[in-house]
């Protein structure tokens, strides 16, 4: 069998990001992954939220072998995911005013928690006030990002700021306008998305990051294992035990 070109083309594009992101974004990868080792070491938790696809970056580090325990998932009903229907609907509620409000006030969220928005636009009012509500909370925010749209689209909040704005520590994605990395004559419309791919990468490096951070504290990552593999049940018991009051993914 043949290969095909726009695949390649396609991871080119792909690992270029990704070395743009490891060098460019190394410094805030590791304040990243320092802010969330602190949290540990201070009895602080941890949360993720991201709405749309941007949401899979942050079920990616939640729950996971190999990730830390204590990273929960800030949900948003109707936003996370593509399991609503309309799945039109999902891409409206980012846009409603008040909702992230309502939704860290009734969380377990609290001062001097750690937590990271991912919103490749960073333009819509639910990532943009989920930041300014958490910062006026205590919290530690962590924007994960494409700080291009800033430049080159309008803000849809009404202070007219972007997520950037907001956060403590920013990790910019640094994916073009649109999300589309390839064209091809016949094709009309941009195609074959790589957000997905460098966000979830930025997350796993700024957990590595934060792995290294405790260690260097003298504090073993309570990290969880895979289910598959011989004793891992057991370990991960130990683990949901011992941190138990700071995980709200279980019952």
């Amino acid at each position: 069998m043949g290969e095909s070109k726009l695949a390649g083309q396609f991871f080119d594009a792909a690992i270029g990001l990704l070395q743009q992101v490891r060098d460019g974004d190394s410094a805030e990868i590791a304040a990243a992954g320092k802010a969330i080792a602190e949290a540990v070491a201070h009895g602080n938790r941890l949360f993720a939220f991201g709405a749309g696809h941007s949401s899979l970056a942050a079920q990616d580090v939640v729950y996971r072998a190999g990730g830390l325990a204590l990273m929960n998932l800030l949900a948003v009903p109707g936003v996370v995911g593509v399991d609503v229907m309309p799945a039109t609907l999902g891409s409206a509620l980012e846009r409603v005013d008040g909702l992230a409000g309502a939704v860290l006030d009734s969380s377990p969220a609290k001062a001097g928690d750690v937590l990271i928005i991912i919103s490749l636009s960073g333009r819509n009012a639910l990532p943009v006030e989920m930041a300014m509500n958490a910062r006026a909370l205590g919290l530690t925010v962590i924007g994960v990002t494409s700080v291009a749209y800033a430049t080159e689209t309008k803000s849809r909040h009404v202070s007219g700021t972007y997520l950037k704005d907001h956060c403590d520590i920013v990790l910019d994605s640094k994916i073009a306008i649109g999300d589309a990395e390839l064209t091809h004559e016949g094709i009309e419309a941009p195609f074959a998305p790589a957000s997905t791919v460098v966000t979830s990468a930025l997350m796993q490096a700024t957990m590595a990051a934060a792995a290294e951070e405790l260690v260097h504290l003298g504090i073993e990552p309570p990290l969880l294992r895979s289910g598959n593999v011989d004793g891992g049940h057991e370990w991960n018991g130990r683990v949901m035990s011992e941190y138990g009051d700071r995980i709200f993914f279980r019952h």
